[in-house]
Formats: C-alpha cells, sequence, structure tokens
C-alpha cells in the first residue's frame, strides 16, 4: 500500500492522472515498488501507451471512486473490461452481481 494526498492506494485500485509529459491517463494500479506506482493504461490521449504499464509517482494520480452500477448494461461492460484487463476476481464479482439480477427478475415473473 502507498498513500498520496487522496487516499491509500493499492494494487488493482483505479486511477487518473498525467504522465510525466501531461498526457491524461486512465487505468489501474499493477504493482507498488520503491515509491513508484506501476500502472496499466487503459485509455491515454496518447493511444501509443494505452496497454502498457507505466511508472508513476503517487502525486502524478487520484484514485478513482468506486463505480456505483445501476443496471445490467453498465455490468456487461464492466464484465468486458474486466476481460480485457484480466481481473479475474473483479469478473467473477460482477458475474456474481448480474447472476443475483437475473434470480431477482426470475423471481417478480
Amino acid at each position: 500500500m502507498m498513500s498520496n494526498h487522496n487516499a491509500i492506494l493499492k494494487t488493482g485500485d483505479w486511477v487518473k492522472g498525467k504522465s510525466r509529459d501531461g498526457e491524461l491517463i486512465i487505468g489501474y494500479i499493477e504493482n507498488l515498488e520503491e515509491g513508484m506506482i506501476k500502472t496499466k493504461v487503459i485509455s491515454s490521449d496518447n493511444k501509443t501507451i494505452e496497454g502498457k504499464i507505466i511508472p508513476l509517482q503517487s502525486k502524478q494520480v487520484k484514485k478513482m471512486p468506486a463505480a456505483k452500477v445501476a443496471n445490467k448494461e453498465q455490468i456487461h461492460f464492466l464484465i468486458d473490461l474486466a476481460l480485457s484487463t484480466g481481473d479475474e476476481e473483479w469478473f467473477f464479482e460482477l458475474s456474481t452481481k448480474l447472476n443475483s439480477m437475473r434470480e431477482l427478475v426470475k423471481d417478480v415473473k
């Protein structure tokens, strides 16, 4: 775990920030080591760094709030994102939530 001006950062947290070159970045923490945050870039205004892991300092990033999932379409989108990022734990968490929603609907019919 590492602390920055906003929150305690840990592996798997979603962050947004800017690189040393001023590029906007949205991604998740792949690893924390020696004061550096290894961030897997999912989206950036520099498309050439998307999908890469880049080192950032904690002062360069801000932890993103947890998503409030309200409907089935949002869960499907997040499941696709979990699959594309290889986050198995998140995938199973979202799949469980989706199945719970399906069960609720089935019980209403």
